[in-house]
């Protein structure tokens, strides 16, 4: 997400070699943390390397009463801008890691995609806090570790990648991808944490090299999108990723149609998101130009999950109503035969709306049948549904 650039106050240091560990929850695999704005509520902020300044949702800037100004326009996935405002006085917090604050510069409305999440998403944090630790980010167990910047000594098993920040603070690396038919294409990726996706090569790549020739098996994407609403495009795989010395098979990929926004930069190859990023302990050292990349026991497991063919959405009192926004053609939802606005009422006999879209999500990515009921105007409808692998 492009921000303007504005600096940030400086961190506390942590006053020893021992590292603050911060929980969080995964999200529609979104890092989610606990963070307060001027003594707040707790409220649910994004972690996304892909932001550099503290974001707030509107609506709940104007529930805290913060003091806006001017307007502003933030772009990111998607063809679409985000209109917004500047933040003064206000700073946000992060419980368990005392004595710290740091500006909230920007409002901006964020419904939509916590709408999408089917969770809370009150806001966005992004390099400017990062910069000021050594962060590890640990998928596995659901924390972040803040380590003192000027004291960490990294003494495991990984390997360190050279980055640059971008203009947005946003990390860029050098990798590899090698299309079904072709040779390698080398060139500068962006780490971005605050995707759910695994990787999207960039439209005008995509465009250079005919990537979506040659026979290649693809899908079309659905419910893909970002600040700037919706993208395009086509989801298939390629042969192999390769960052530093890691090689990883047949990785997903959102091959990019999008004209404008993120996803069509012509300054970089590829963005990597969390389904790559979660096969590492992944250490952002940005003070020392690296990251640091630990494979866990899962990095050689195949990116081989179910597809149900459809997307969901939340709305109502409470995100109560769970609403199908898309269907993908020829997959086991349309095959099933779920159509665009059903209202999802529940699974195998379990309210759709009391676990969380991102556990819905999960659910359908196993190749198991569900018994669906769904309410499609005043008529209420049976269904069975098998996801399973499309690509």
């Amino acid at each position: 997400m492009y921000a303007p650039a504005i600096r940030a106050s400086n961190a506390t240091a942590i006053a020893s070699d021992a590292p603050i560990t911060i929980p969080f929850e995964l999200v529609t695999r979104h890092i989610m943390l606990k963070v307060k704005i001027n003594n707040s509520r707790p409220l649910s902020f994004v972690f996304d390397t892909g932001d550099k300044v503290g974001i707030v949702d509107a609506d709940v800037a104007k529930e805290l009463g913060l003091k806006l100004e001017g307007q502003v326009h933030v772009g990111g996935a998607g063809a679409e801008t985000l209109a917004g405002s500047l933040v003064k006085e206000a700073t946000w917090t992060l419980p368990g890691l005392e004595g710290f604050t740091q500006p909230v510069v920007l409002s901006l409305p964020l419904g939509r995609m916590a709408a999408r999440f089917g969770h809370d998403f009150d806001g966005i944090i992004g390099s400017d806090f990062i910069r000021q630790f050594v962060v590890e980010v640990d998928y596995q167990n659901r924390v972040l570790k803040l380590y003192d910047k000027d004291k960490f000594n990294y003494s495991g098993s990984g390997q360190s990648i050279p980055i640059q920040l971008n203009g947005q603070g946003f990390p860029l690396l050098n990798g590899e991808v090698t299309p079904i038919s072709g040779d390698p294409i080398k060139g500068k990726f962006v780490l971005d944490l605050g995707s759910s996706g695994s990787l999207v090569l960039m439209s005008p790549v995509v465009t250079e090299h005919n990537l979506l020739s040659n026979g290649l098996r693809t899908i079309k994407a659905i419910g893909v999108g970002g600040a700037g609403g919706q993208s395009t495009g086509q989801i298939g795989r390629v042969r192999e990723l390769k960052i530093g010395d890691f090689k990883i098979a047949n990785p997903l990929t959102l091959f990019s149609e999008d004209k404008s926004g993120a996803m069509a930069s012509r300054d970089l190859i590829a963005n990597v998101g969390e389904q790559i990023a979660a096969k590492f302990k992944v250490f952002l050292d940005y003070s020392h130009a690296r990251i640091i990349l630990e494979p866990t026991p899962t990095f050689a497991d195949p990116m081989d999950r179910a597809t149900a063919g459809f997307v969901m959405t939340t709305e109502g009192k409470g995100r109560a109503t769970v609403r199908i926004t898309d269907v993908l053609e020829n997959s086991p939802a349309s095959e099933a035969g779920l159509q665009k606005d059903d209202i999802l009422v529940s699974i195998d006999g379990k309210q759709a709306a009391d676990p969380q879209i991102s556990r819905l999500a999960e659910m359908f990515e196993k190749p198991a049948t569900y018994k669906l009921k769904i309410r499609r105007g005043e008529q209420s409808l049976q269904m069975p549904l098998t996801p399973r692998k499309l690509i």
